[in-house]
């Protein structure tokens, strides 16, 4: 009788030890979804923020943007024709004969 009763009481103790063991892994469980959720969310908003900068640098450096800041807070005009000069490369110096 003795040993009937310390072999239930073991088993007790391992059936409330595996439920102990259950219940913090559910408990781990649950707090690792919350902080994942939490990542994804801070990712899409992220995505969305690198998305809007993205445009906005699209928009910031248009070509006639450029130009227009160019010309007025820079002073830079195009040049007149009889004051640009093309230099073209000569083949001959270009390869040293």
């Amino acid at each position: 009788m003795n040993r009937q009763l310390l072999w239930a009481t073991a088993l007790a103790l391992a059936v409330l030890a595996s439920a102990a063991g259950v219940i913090l892994a559910k408990h781990e469980s649950r707090k690792q979804f919350a902080v994942l959720q939490s990542l994804e969310k801070t990712r899409d908003q992220m995505n969305v923020e690198w998305g809007r900068l993205q445009l906005e640098q699209g928009t910031w450096a248009t070509h006639s943007r450029v130009e227009r800041i160019a010309r007025s807070k820079l002073q830079m005009v195009m040049p007149d024709a009889g004051s640009v000069v093309v230099i073209t490369r000569d083949a001959r110096a270009a390869t040293g004969k």
